[in-house]
């Protein structure tokens, strides 16, 4: 396919009935790479794909459908999003899950196992996933379903959360639904568990041309801040995340304490609470004591804040406890800010401690951290540089439609005569 021109991509962005095309990534990815990617999926035009999650919008998974559903229609492969459905109680013994997978502690009591599977199935009634020959299940929620139909083709499930050390008793009775699948795929090498199902690692990925990371005019950065009442006198700390425990927005805040004693700045805390995260209100509520002129904490629906507060940030923080990945970390990043990540999961597979930004293992070290960039712009810039790089490499969004692709194009074909 032709190569698209720098007329036909603005073009692309001003029409919003266009979606983002494999051709555009050609000024970010050499044209090689496009066209492998290409043959690859013609090899598989065959394919009618369905993912399978629990929300449409509220952290990284339902953003990684939403732009990775389109490319692969994009690229010719019929593919589909499917969400399940559920009351609070539903979603509250689920977020146990997760955070048990992320080394929690569960009390999983036959009740809970009972509603959990009994939800599954009122969403297996309804959701036709039998009319597909690649189905792809994303994290514990709707884990189970693969065992409510005739199956048309393999079934794969995709964990994203951290699985360094999950709670073993809820890892014996998931593993009970995960191996009725013909693939895993995980985050990281280091998730993989011991398993029958044979296991992949696809890392995540971001789409540049989104309204969270296309670029931004120091007017429009100014006019988000604006609309929000952000001081714009001090250099910007900022943390974007779910309002989760596993984030430690609390650390964020008294790391921030300790660096403002050194340092002029304010804090900006800017989340969102996904559909299917009870805890996460309850998080944002328990913060809310905490603001003050320099401390902002915001829990609003607004990408292209998004986009201007990583822009405009100083220092842009993800001290997560656990993280499966971190896409925010991979959205700085990409705009070239300093980025300070905690020392865990998928930020260490990103961040490369002192080149591309820091890692920290505590509240001090953060503040510490903080307080040197802040001080330092020439040093912001330059990790700011290689971070860009780093994404531009290794996590913009054709890397994980190929690995996609691979593994697609993975199974083997198996004719067995029935007695």
């Amino acid at each position: 396919m032709p190569p698209s021109t720098s007329q036909d991509l603005d073009l692309a962005h001003r029409d919003t009935r266009r979606t983002v095309q494999l051709d555009d990534y050609t000024r970010f990815l050499d044209r090689e790479r496009i066209e492998r990617i290409y043959e690859k999926a013609e090899a598989l035009q065959h394919l009618h794909v369905v993912h399978v999650n629990s929300t449409f919008y509220g952290g990284g998974v339902a953003e990684l459908l939403d732009d990775l559903t389109l490319l692969m229609n994009n690229v010719g492969i019929t593919t589909g999003w499917r969400v399940i459905q559920g009351a609070p109680d539903f979603f509250s013994i689920t977020k146990k899950m997760h955070n048990a997978l992320q080394g929690g502690s569960i009390n999983l009591t036959d009740l809970k196992k009972k509603h959990y599977e009994d939800i599954v199935y009122k969403n297996a009634v309804r959701t036709h996933l039998d009319r597909h020959n690649m189905v792809v299940v994303h994290d514990p929620q709707p884990l189970p379903l693969i065992q409510h139909y005739h199956r048309n083709g393999p079934w794969i499930w995709q964990c994203h959360v951290d699985l360094s050390a999950p709670d073993r008793e809820l890892w014996r009775y998931l593993q009970s639904f995960i191996e009725h699948y013909d693939g895993v795929v995980v985050s990281l090498d280091a998730y993989k568990q011991s398993l029958d199902t044979p296991q992949r690692t696809i890392t995540p990925a971001i789409d540049p041309f989104a309204i969270k990371n296309k670029e931004l005019s120091e007017a429009e950065i100014n006019e988000r801040l604006a609309h929000y009442d952000i001081p714009r006198d001090q250099p910007l700390v900022v943390q974007i995340s779910r309002f989760d425990r596993w984030k430690d927005p609390e650390g964020v805040i008294e790391a921030f304490k300790k660096a403002h004693e050194e340092v002029d700045a304010t804090l900006v805390l800017l989340g969102n609470v996904a559909t299917d995260d009870p805890e996460g209100k309850e998080v944002y509520e328990s913060l809310l004591d905490e603001e003050t002129e320099r401390i902002r904490i915001l829990s609003v629906e607004d990408t292209a804040l998004v986009n201007a507060l990583q822009r405009r940030a100083a220092v842009v923080l993800q001290k997560s406890l656990r993280e499966g990945f971190g896409l925010t970390v991979t959205e700085a990043m990409w705009k070239g800010s300093a980025v300070i990540g905690g020392n865990v999961g998928g930020i260490r597979h990103q961040i490369e401690d002192g080149e591309n930004g820091f890692l920290v293992d505590s509240i001090d070290e953060a503040a510490e951290r903080i307080v040197e960039l802040i001080r330092n712009p020439g040093l912001r810039e330059t990790l700011g540089m290689k971070a860009r790089t780093t994404v531009r490499e290794r996590f913009l969004l054709p890397h994980m439609l190929e690995d996609y692709l691979d593994l697609f194009g993975g199974f083997e074909t198996l004719y067995r005569l029935n007695d």
